[in-house]
């Protein structure tokens, strides 16, 4: 077992090793902080935005302020931004009931969802599915270099088909995160030829990743959760839905009632951490890319198997990690955890979560609960023994993780004078 000192050393030329790759996770957070500095400049924002409203939420200029600066981020008409959405999940199924009816069919043209996105689909047999009320739903595979089969999509869209869904993180799963740039041909071409679908993404772990959001590239719709991404690491809950005025006021009937749509949703005590949430979220996840990428090199040095590669392009915030048993996977997450603010003391272990049909093992030392842009780390209890790490609100937060980490795995170390 190396002394600290030298583990220390080991760990800063990984560090030194991945400069390049850092500098230009750097340069989009530069780039996707002006865009928020001057969305919030266009829409005038002011401490009296802050204030929030309770009941009914009717008239609530700061979280309509707030609405119009998602939409022009996204490039979008509108958005709805809400504490009422309670994760990614919740606003993607809002999406999907929004969209469709009994006898309509949906598309979801990047592979098998998301678990959870499965339960609403009704792949998973589910209460309340889309599969209970009567709504088609059918599943793309992505092709062998993990692209979207754009052919195979085309000719599955029917006559009846309202909505075609898209996943850019990799989820669960072995695929790779996708890009903008491999997204948008498939948008083109379901645009051209089938104009009155929409298109919807879901854009968890991917908002400000890239230099541009989904929906710019020809996606009508995105959604994720507000304690990923845009939340910047301080918003307690919610999630968000950007998209065409009309698709917005169908989720809004869905949401909350027909009728009354979007105008209610009050915001009690927490505009203040929307509004500031925002504003940090470009360097947030900056800093939560850095330390994916040092952890992709850390774990290739110790001779594990990982996705994305230190210096492949990203897309979203998840590193991927093999591991040779359980014994292995549940020894990685328990570091994760032992090194966490909060809950250090807690040691995981694979227990059943609602929407999943595995068990699953969850390292979150978390401030907020569930908010997985805070460093954390969890496992679907099936074979191959894949652990999944995303977030760290700061680098050095990872940086100091992965030491220890590296410390219980250290006999894989080949140091290098």
């Amino acid at each position: 077992m190396l002394n600290e000192i030298d583990l220390l050393k080991w760990v800063e030329q990984q560090e030194s090793a991945v400069r390049g790759a850092m500098h230009r996770v750097e340069k989009v957070a530069l780039h996707n902080q002006r865009r928020v500095l001057e969305a919030f400049s266009a829409e005038r924002v002011s401490a009296s935005d802050f204030a929030g409203s309770n009941g009914y939420g009717i008239g609530d200029a700061g979280r309509d302020k707030l609405e119009r600066i998602y939409a022009r981020l996204f490039g979008t008409e509108g958005a709805l931004v809400r504490t009422q959405l309670v994760s990614g999940t919740h606003a993607l199924a809002a999406v999907l009931f929004a969209a469709c009816r009994p006898g309509d069919h949906v598309l979801f043209a990047t592979g098998m969802p998301y678990d959870t996105l499965q339960s609403v689909a009704g792949i998973s047999d589910t209460l309340g599915s889309a599969k209970e009320w009567g709504i088609q739903v059918d599943v793309v595979p992505l092709q062998e270099n993990g692209a979207p089969d754009i052919v195979a999509t085309l000719s599955r869209i029917l006559p009846s088909t309202r909505l075609v869904m898209c996943q850019k993180s990799r989820g669960y799963g072995a695929r790779r995160a996708l890009t903008n740039a491999e997204l948008a041909p498939l948008f083109d071409e379901i645009r051209l030829h089938h104009p009155d679908v929409w298109i919807a993404v879901d854009n968890c772990y991917a908002e400000f990743v890239e230099a541009e959001e989904v929906t710019v590239h020809g996606a009508h719709i995105a959604a994720g959760s507000l304690i990923k991404n845009p939340g910047g690491g301080i918003v307690p809950t919610g999630a968000y839905i950007v998209g065409p005025v009309d698709f917005i006021e169908r989720v809004g009937a869905e949401v909350y009632a027909p009728g009354i749509s979007s105008e209610l949703g009050p915001t009690h005590g927490h505009l203040r951490e929307m509004f500031q949430g925002l504003f940090m979220a470009p360097h947030v996840v900056s800093q939560a890319l850095k330390v994916s990428i040092l952890a992709s090199r850390v774990f290739e040095q110790l001779g594990y198997t990982v996705s994305p590669r230190y210096d492949e392009p990203r897309a979203d915030l998840i590193l991927s990690i093999d591991f040779e048993d359980r014994q292995a996977l549940q020894t990685f997450a328990r570091e994760v955890q032992a090194t966490a603010a909060v809950d250090s003391f807690a040691v995981p272990e694979f227990a059943s979560m609602a929407g999943y049909s595995d068990e699953v093992l969850m390292a979150a030392g978390t401030f907020i609960q569930g908010a997985s842009l805070e460093l954390t780390a969890d496992a679907p209890l099936r074979p191959p023994f894949r652990a999944y790490l995303q977030g760290g609100l700061t680098y050095e937060h990872g940086f100091w993780t992965l030491f220890q980490v590296a410390r219980t795995l250290d006999q894989n170390i080949v140091t290098s004078e």
